[in-house]
Parts: structure tokens; sequence; C-alpha cells
């Protein structure tokens, strides 16, 4: 089912503008119709947030949310051959209301807010969500002694048992388990790592919670101090600083990076686009540090480096959209104070008490601020310059080619689609800018190969001028609030000098604005390095008088790989293949680019993890030319023959 799909509620009858005959659809044919209201996105799951983990974590939060209120210390995850399948050990469905459970929209336990305090799940909607997607669903509950099921076919029930004994032995809870509709979404696989860390956050979120995911058990003892060391790629300055309270867990600490690094959840929900939980911790942090060394110094000097994290529990959490990725709650609970109020008196006061206890992990903390402070005054005059030129240029950026939607506009269906391509040279940027979208890409060219920042100060993003253009371009100088731009793409050509430039603006980005790959902000097009065609078809069209065979399009693939390119071959017949291979951008005509960076663009997310340790990564491949690097290079060349490319 493509997602762009309009069908309208209201269908023209008459030639006079108006409308005569509204139209009501069934909640199930709503969310299969719209599902992008109930999941964002859809996706084939080669990014972290496209829809099926959303199906996964919906069923998953309702688990979560029965050990919340107290029942079941064990999930059993697993996920195979496209199948998920969740076992719970709480109370259970009812066992009347299985089939309601999962088809009746609005319908759920979790709005008596006795029963569950602080639910993720609270609007009736994510099971039946999950289960109209999927092209079959089946779900069980097992309550003292007793049990029923029902089975689900795209959302309709198809069998529902009675309620009857359970076999012996059975524990209280419940199993569901479903496959994503793959006519929704097409050629779907889940990545084995996208779903661990879902699986690794909610462990930290719950203590008291073992999951066992496809055999494997996740167990956290020390909540979010064990997951701001998991994902910290630097070595943190001092022990970070945990602070627990009622309905509220904070930890903090500095590395020797740029930028700022924050892990919000709200009700074991990653809010991954913060809201007002972060906000206000951001502010409260920055000025509890700052009241208590009693420095006049700039938020921006106190955060920079930050990593921390932040979870609290709201009682009935407004979230901005149904994937809950940013909180827009004000108040903690009805009649109770504010987020602010609530999360800065927490800070203040356990944050102060923990600083004048701890002078050991306060003397750190002080000479990070400090080292930020100064470096921000060595360059101020630089950075005053670079600000002047760039609004110089702001009006008239000839390496900026805009769009006209941003990611940081107020409203706008599609914030999420807007993209910035960084390419080298004019070429590559010209068949681009010919056919992008201009409501949601924006295009920037580098001019040759960009400097290689590893090992400088911070002032060389305002010194050079290609790299201070980006960043006025992107808008992260003072953090990510205000990006311009949600998907940074990286579109370099398929050669050596394109992976070249693909690193040089990797280093730059790992070094001075980690917080933006961080957050899955930042990717790399992939284009197709062979195009196969039927040499006969091609031909026959160029000999043809016929209009119709020439305006045909010819048998024709596009290949990313030497696997895909040995299958078109195979498809189009050895004797009958054109072989082209592509070695640089600008070598595509645009009419063939446009489906290259449409709706199928292939992209790759570039991650960070901890094992990656960043910066003997950047030493050894971006550093000075070392025995060691000419060892690698010299054991692991490649010669490709020009005859593995033609055969």
């Amino acid at each position: 089912m493509a997602e762009d799909t309009e069908i309208s509620a209201f269908e023209p009858t008459s030639n006079s503008g108006g409308y005569d005959e509204l139209v009501t659809l069934s909640p199930l044919e709503h969310i299969r119709r719209r599902p992008g209201m109930y999941i964002g996105k859809l996706g084939d799951g080669s990014q972290n947030d496209d829809g099926i983990y959303v199906l996964l974590k919906e069923t998953l939060d309702n688990a979560i949310d029965e050990h919340a209120a107290g029942f079941g210390d064990t999930i059993e995850v697993t996920v195979e051959d496209g199948v998920v399948t969740i076992r719970d050990y709480g109370r259970g469905i009812p066992l009347q209301d299985v089939t309601r459970a999962a088809t009746a929209m609005n319908t759920s336990g979790k709005f008596d807010t006795q029963n569950y305090q602080s639910s993720v799940g609270m609007n009736g909607v994510g099971l039946k969500a999950t289960n109209a997607l999927s092209e079959w669903c089946y779900v069980q509950s097992w309550r003292d002694g007793m049990t029923s099921h029902t089975k689900f076919n795209r959302g309709e029930a198809v069998e529902e048992s009675d309620i009857v004994p359970a076999e012996e032995g059975a524990q209280n809870g419940t199993l569901i388990s479903f496959k994503p509709d793959d006519t929704i979404f097409v050629n779907y696989t889940f990545r084995d790592d996208f779903v661990e860390v879902m699986i690794k956050n909610y462990s930290f979120l719950n203590t008291g919670l073992t999951i066992i995911y496809n055999g494997k058990k996740y167990h956290s003892r020390n909540g979010l101090c064990d997951l701001v060391k998991e994902y910290m790629t630097n070595e943190p300055l001092y022990k970070p600083i945990h602070l627990k309270g009622d309905m509220i867990e904070a930890v903090i600490t500095h590395a020797n990076q740029y930028g700022e690094e924050y892990y919000s959840f709200v009700n074991g929900q990653h809010t991954t686009q913060g809201g007002t939980h972060q906000s206000a911790f951001r502010e409260a942090v920055s000025r509890t540090i700052k009241e208590f060394f009693n420095k006049n110094f700039e938020y921006s000097d106190i955060r920079s480096g930050m990593v921390a994290a932040i979870s609290i529990k709201v009682v009935e959490p407004i979230f901005e959209s149904q994937t809950k990725i940013k909180l827009g709650s004000t108040v903690m609970y009805a009649d109770g104070p504010t987020v602010y109020k609530f999360i800065n008196d927490f800070i203040k006061r356990e944050l102060d008490n923990f600083l004048h206890k701890e002078p050991l992990i306060a003397e750190p903390m002080l000479a990070k601020i400090q080292e930020s402070e100064k470096e921000r005054k060595a360059i101020a005059g630089v950075t005053k310059q670079a600000r002047e030129r760039a609004k110089k240029v702001a009006l008239n950026n000839k390496k900026l080619r805009d769009c006209r939607i941003h990611y940081n506009d107020a409203k706008g269906d599609k914030r999420e689609l807007s993209s910035i391509f960084i390419t080298e040279g004019l070429s590559a940027s010209g068949s681009i800018t010919k056919i992008r979208d201009v409501e949601t890409q924006a295009v920037f060219s580098l001019r040759g190969k960009p400097l290689n920042s590893f090992g400088m100060q911070q002032k060389i993003v305002y010194q050079n001028e290609e790299f201070n253009l980006l960043q006025a371009a992107l808008n992260i100088e003072n953090g990510l609030d205000d990006l311009r731009y949600n998907r940074v793409i990286i579109a370099t050509d398929a050669d050596v000098d394109g992976m070249h430039i693909r690193l040089l603006m990797l280093t730059f980005l790992l070094q001075f604005f980690p917080e933006l790959i961080k957050t899955g902000h930042v990717y790399i097009l992939q284009t197709p390095l062979f195009r196969v065609r039927n040499k006969k078809e091609s031909k026959r069209r160029s000999s043809t008088t016929s209009k119709a065979v020439k305006e045909s399009k010819p048998e024709t693939y596009y290949c990313y790989s030497d696997e895909e390119r040995i299958a078109a071959i195979a498809k189009v017949g050895e004797g009958n293949a054109e072989i082209t291979r592509f070695k640089g951008l600008g070598e595509i005509s645009p009419d063939e680019f446009k489906d290259f960076i449409g709706e199928g663009m292939r992209l790759d997310r570039v991650t960070l993890r901890k094992e990656d340790a960043v910066r003997d990564m950047l030493e050894f491949y971006m550093g000075k030319n070392t025995m060691e690097r000419q060892g690698f290079i010299i054991d692991n060349l490649v010669i490709e023959e020009e005859d593995d490319i033609t055969q």
C-alpha cells in the first residue's frame, strides 16, 4: 500500500464546488489508510524510527506498564523471520475482553489512573494499531488458571476461543504475536541492533525487570547510570552523578567532547525529541552548577561536553504525537506542580547537596567548565567575524540551494522530510539541484576536499569558510534546538576521492557536533554503482520508428553492489547485458538520478556505539600517517580488474 494514497472523507458529487456526501471510515479502515497518524512513517526497517519498530514498541509498552504497576518481573521477546512474539507475566487481559482489547479503539484498562499511575499506553490505540497493520495477529491471555485467545487477519477477528481451563502450570499474563503486513511495510526486515537498543533502554529504566530477547537476558542494577555508561563514546571525566527521587531519576557527567548529549524518558518512553522535561532539566542543571560555584559562567560553557539522562513519571502524559517522542505536558499530575518546577526543585536540592558532599567530583567538573570558557573566549574574535561573514552570505549563499520547509518550523506535515545533501563539486550538486524536491530538499556544495579537522580546536569551525557556512546552514552553533534539516545527507561519488571526502566530513561532525550523529540526523546516500540494461531492447528502440516502442522504458536495473549486478545480468541474460559503471554522481543523468533521492532513496544512518572508541578510530584513520595504518592498507589492499566489472 502506498503511504501517500489519499482517501478523502468528502467526496464531491457535483460540479458546484461543494461537497454533498460524507464518508465515515471504521477505526480499522482509518488505521490502515492513514497509518502515519498512528505510527509515524512506514519504512522497511532500515531506520530505527520505521513503523515496524513502533508496532513492536506499542506492544511491549503494555507489558512494561504491567511491570510498572507491580505485576511481573520478566518479559520474553522473540523476533524471528519477521514475526514478533511478546510474553509477559502480568495480570493478563480480562479473558472476556481479549478481542476488544485488540480491536476497539479508545478501549483500555489504563484510563483509571489508580491502576496505572504513570503509564505510557493510556490512549487505547497502541495494540489496535499493531493488530490493524499486521498480516496476522494472535492474542492470548491467562488469568487464574483460565485462558482465552483470538486470531486476527489484518485486524479482523477470524477465530475466537471460549474461556477454557489453561494448561497445567501456565502463569498469568499475556502473549501477543504478530507479523507486520508486507503490503504496507514493503520488503521489511527487523534489524537486531535497533531492537536491542530498545530492549536495553527498557531494562535501564526498569531496574527490577528482566527482559529475555531471543534468548539473551537484559537486566540493569544501576538504572540510568548504566544507560549513560553504555552510550558514552568518550570516557567520563568524573564518576557520573546519579540522583534518584520520587517520580524522577537523573544522571550527569562530562566528557572531553563538544556539544551536549541528553537521553530523556517519560514513563519509560524514550523521548528522542525531548520536550518540556528535557528543557527544564537543561536549565535547572545549568543554573544549579552556576550557583554552586558562584561564578558568572555562561550556560553554554557549563553544558559543553555534558552527557546526561533524565527519566520522569507523569500521570496522564501528553505527547505531541501518537509515537510519543516529545513530551508536551506542562504539569506532573492534576493539581500538581508544573514539570518545570518539579524538575527544577529536585535538581537544585539534590545536585547542590551532592556537589557539596563530593569535592572530588566538583573539582574536575569545574576544570572542564573553565576549559570550555577559556576556549570560547580565545576564539571570541574569530567567531564574531565568522558570524558577520555568515550573515552577509545568508541571503546569497552560493554553496546553499535551500528548500522551503525546515525541521525547526513550528508547524508543517513535512518537517520530518527536510533534508540537506552535502555534495562534492558543482557537477554532482547540479544534478541533485535540478531534480530535488524544492519543498524539502536543500543542497550544499563543497569545493573539493574539505580540511582534515582531526586534532584541531573549535576555532577551525569559524576560521574555515566552508565549515562555518555549513554550520550556519544547519543552524547548530548553539545546539540542535533549531536544527534546520532533519536529515543531513553526505552525498559523495562512489570512488576513492568521494570516500575520502565522506571521511573528512564525518571527522568534522564527530569532533565538533557528535550530538548530530548520536541523535540520528546524519546519513550516507547510497547511489548505484552499476546500471544493467537489456542491450537488445536498446538497439530495438533506436532502430524502430514506432513511437510507442521508442518511449517505452528498456529493461533496466540499478545495482548498488556486485551481488545486485550479478543478479541483474542473470535476469537480462549474460549475452544481452549492457553494463555501465558509475563512479561520480555527475555521470548519472538528472532523469535517472531523481529516482535515487525520491521516496525509495537508500540511506545509511551514521551511528555511534561505545565500542567505536571515537578518539582512537579518528586517530587511526585521520591522524598522522603511521606505520600501523600503512600496514593496514597494505594488508587490505584490493586491486579491481576491469574484467571483474564487465564480465
